[in-house]
Order: C-alpha cells, then sequence, then structure tokens
C-alpha cells in the first residue's frame, strides 16, 4: 500500500482555489453515487484510525464523520469533551504529538480558539480537521457547497443571500463562495452581529480576485428578486452567548418567513441545522417546497467523506 500523507483543514483561507474545488466536487460526486445507490469503491482509508473529540454538542458534523470513517474503511475513536488528559492540564502541543503516534486523523471540535487546532497541526503525521471552531465552521461551508453544487450543477454564478448573525458558520460561507467565480453574495445581519471587520474584507478581496461580488447590510431591505438561495442559521449557536439581554428583539426583524422567500421566488432555502422554527425561520419555510435544509445535512456526510479522502490522499 503506497503510504499516505496528511494534510490539515482547520480553514477553508488555508486551501487553494483548487483543493476548495476538488474536495466539494468530489462531496457531489459522493452524494450522486448515493442517490444512485452505489457505495464507495474499495476501502480507500483501510488501516487508518480516526478521531472524532467534540467538546460541544453534534449531531451531523459527529455522525458524518463517524460514519463517513467508516464507510471508507477507516477505524474510528471517539472522545467525549471529559476523555481527554487537557482537562488535567496537559499541554496542547503535548496532546497533539502524543495522539499523532496514535492517530492518522483527528476531527476535533472545540468552539474555542483555533489556535489550539493548530498547534495540533504542527506535526506532519496526523491531519487535523476543525468540525468548528468560535470563528469558523469550514466543514459546514462544505457541505453547502456541495449541496448547492448538487441543485445547480455548480456554484459559478449563483446570488445567494445569507440572514442572520455573522456566525462561524457565515465566516466560512463567506471565505468559501468569494472563491467562485461571477457569485453575489448579500448578508443581512442584525446591527451590531455582522462579519468580523477582517472577515469581510478578507471576503471581499476573495470576491474580487474572481470577478464575485460580497456586501453586508443590516436590514432586509432592497432584497434581489432573482437569488438562487436563501439562507439562515439559528441564533443562538452552539457554544456562544450574546452580551444583550434585548438581542431579541434586535434578531426579530431577520426572521426568514413566506413573505421573504416570496420576494424571490425561485430561490432554495438553506439552513445548517438545528432549526428553532418561530425564531430565525417559520415551519412554512422550513418544511416547504423550497427547502433543501435537510438534503443539506445529508451532504454533511459526503462532504465529511470527501474531506476525509483530501486530508489523506494517496499518492499517485
Amino acid at each position: 500500500m503506497a503510504k499516505r500523507t496528511s494534510r490539515h483543514l482547520i480553514s477553508l483561507d488555508d486551501l487553494s482555489d483548487a483543493e476548495l474545488r476538488d474536495i466539494v466536487e468530489r462531496g457531489a460526486a459522493l452524494a450522486r453515487r448515493a442517490a444512485a445507490g452505489e457505495a464507495v469503491d474499495g476501502a480507500p482509508l483501510a488501516g487508518d484510525v480516526v478521531g472524532v473529540y467534540f467538546r460541544k454538542t453534534s449531531t451531523r458534523t459527529r455522525t458524518a464523520f463517524s460514519s463517513g470513517a467508516l464507510r471508507l474503511g477507516a477505524g474510528l475513536i471517539a472522545y467525549g469533551p471529559d476523555d481527554l488528559q487537557l482537562n488535567t492540564g496537559e499541554s496542547t502541543e503535548d496532546t497533539g504529538r502524543v495522539m499523532a503516534r496514535m492517530l492518522d486523523v483527528l476531527v476535533a471540535r472545540t468552539a474555542g480558539d483555533p489556535q489550539e487546532m493548530r498547534a495540533w497541526a504542527a506535526q506532519h503525521r496526523m491531519a487535523v480537521v476543525n468540525a468548528m471552531s468560535a470563528e469558523e465552521h469550514p466543514t459546514q461551508a462544505l457541505a453547502d457547497l456541495t449541496t448547492l453544487t448538487e441543485r445547480f450543477g455548480a456554484v459559478d454564478g449563483l446570488a445567494v443571500v445569507y440572514v442572520g448573525e455573522g456566525n462561524n458558520s457565515a465566516v466560512a460561507l463567506a471565505l468559501g463562495l468569494a472563491r467562485y467565480r461571477g457569485v453575489r453574495l448579500e448578508l443581512r445581519t442584525p446591527p451590531g452581529y455582522g462579519l468580523p471587520a477582517g472577515v469581510l474584507e478578507r471576503a471581499r478581496h476573495l470576491a474580487g480576485a474572481h470577478g464575485s461580488t460580497v456586501v453586508e447590510r443590516h436590514d432586509l431591505a432592497e432584497l434581489p428578486a432573482d437569488l438562487d438561495a436563501v439562507y439562515t442559521t439559528r441564533w443562538q449557536t452552539t457554544g456562544t452567548s450574546k452580551p444583550d439581554p434585548d438581542w431579541r428583539r434586535v434578531f426579530a426583524p431577520f426572521q426568514v418567513d413566506e413573505r421573504l422567500m416570496e420576494h424571490a421566488p425561485k430561490a432554495v432555502f438553506l439552513h445548517d441545522l438545528p432549526a428553532h422554527r418561530g425564531e430565525e425561520v417559520t415551519a412554512g419555510v422550513l418544511d416547504g417546497p423550497a427547502s433543501i435544509a435537510f438534503q443539506q445535512a445529508g451532504n454533511k456526510l459526503h462532504s465529511a467523506m470527501a474531506v476525509l479522502e483530501w486530508c489523506r490522499a494517496v499518492p499517485a
């Protein structure tokens, strides 16, 4: 068996354009195979061991990477928030050095500083995958891009509006969509809850280099009628809290409801789930004919498998 290399996925901004597209297109191909009832050829990760370490709750991401690793032929070790000696004071660096001698991939959700994951990645044996940090949720965006590819055939040229807080899912979505050609991304965020300034600047820079646009506004006025997709996330995301006790009043005008969707009659609706019906989205939208949110959730498996394959590429 050829010796495998290890590549880390901490931020989408670490990927080249070609790498981003390769992962997304592979995820879409795996989705098509699954829809046709076809399994993955062989066991490309046979002999590998994947560790999944989730310090915060997870349904889709944890299940996707666990199921994906097994479907690709890898062994699996699951760690809960209280299982590692990090809790007793062992350093991040020492933890990474030890795990790298026993695991081939570590998939981690911390909802904390991504520098912790970069410390785990300071070695060349074990791949590290960011399954959500406080700043970015890159594997969510890969599932989103996979879903858009599956639905429209390509991401290039799409018009997307994101409604809600500029959270880690929004960060990853902006950094991902901005790498495609001719994309129009509008972020409609509550006042005081937009993308971090540095991220918005970076997304705009990337978009400019690809003939795309990224715009942020703090209202829902003048929504384009030719939108291809409307995207939202729940208002209270995992591992975060809002200092303003009156934040729900600020967020209330940013609910995605039937009236909003009527402005873009051809648009599909996406949500990273879990959803709180009656808050960020109405039940009529989430469960309605325009919604592909549960297809999007299913694609977390296919994009997770694509990520694992990319992280453990076998040289030709």
